[in-house]
């Protein structure tokens, strides 16, 4: 069985015994679960944090694929597994290309439901971290002034102090105080920090190596 990952599992499925079956099993392996017979009722409770939303891809009024473009359009965090029977696999194919984690096709079985909630809960929560991440870094590069943050762009971007100097019309001594001031301002010791940083606030995890 894949290693328990902490979240919510929302499992939305018009079926009534569908969604107590599978709360009664997932709960039994740890997991957090809440039911809703309708997107809907989903849609008015969703909480912050890692989650993932194990819906039914055929439902009356709003179905799993309408589901996921309300919930891409509000950018949420969750991850999405839809479940399918044989006649809906064309559908679960498109919500695989719109943005879901996962398709299950009716029947599963325990092993694969549970390692399936696992990476998807997983992957929730890198993109929740990834997100605050992006925030704190955000935060940090907002201290910069006008002129600083013109330099560390430049300086992310490989330019070196010659070019940064001749396109602020500045001296390379000056650009060399920006430098150090951005340096210093940011808590970082190198050119791979500053790129590392303005990757994590762009949202683009990534490992430049060392000077």
């Amino acid at each position: 069985m894949a290693e328990l990952v902490a979240g919510v599992v929302h499992v939305v499925d018009d079926n009534c015994a569908v969604c107590d079956s599978l709360r009664l099993l997932l709960n039994a392996c740890g997991f957090d679960v809440r039911t809703y017979t309708d997107a809907a009722a989903f849609l008015t409770a969703i909480p912050p944090g890692p989650a993932c939303l194990l819906t039914d891809i055929n439902m009356p009024a709003m179905d799993g694929l309408e589901l996921q473009h309300h919930l891409q359009a509000g950018h949420t965090d969750l991850s999405i597994i839809v479940m399918t029977g044989d006649a809906d696999v064309d559908k679960a194919v498109r919500a695989m290309k719109s943005g879901a984690i996962d398709f299950l096709q009716k029947p599963f079985d325990e092993t694969t439901l549970i390692s399936a909630v696992s990476n998807a809960l997983a992957a929730s929560a890198h993109r929740v971290a990834a997100r605050q991440s992006a925030q704190v870094a955000a935060a940090r590069l907002a201290r910069l002034t006008r002129r600083e943050a013109e330099v560390f762009a430049r300086l992310v971007a490989g330019h070196p102090t010659k070019a940064i100097a001749s396109s602020l019309a500045a001296s390379p001594r000056t650009i060399e105080v920006h430098r150090a001031r951005v340096m210093e301002k940011l808590a970082v010791t190198s050119l791979a920090d500053l790129v590392r940083l303005s990757l994590t606030a762009s949202g683009q995890p990534g490992d430049p190596g060392r000077d």
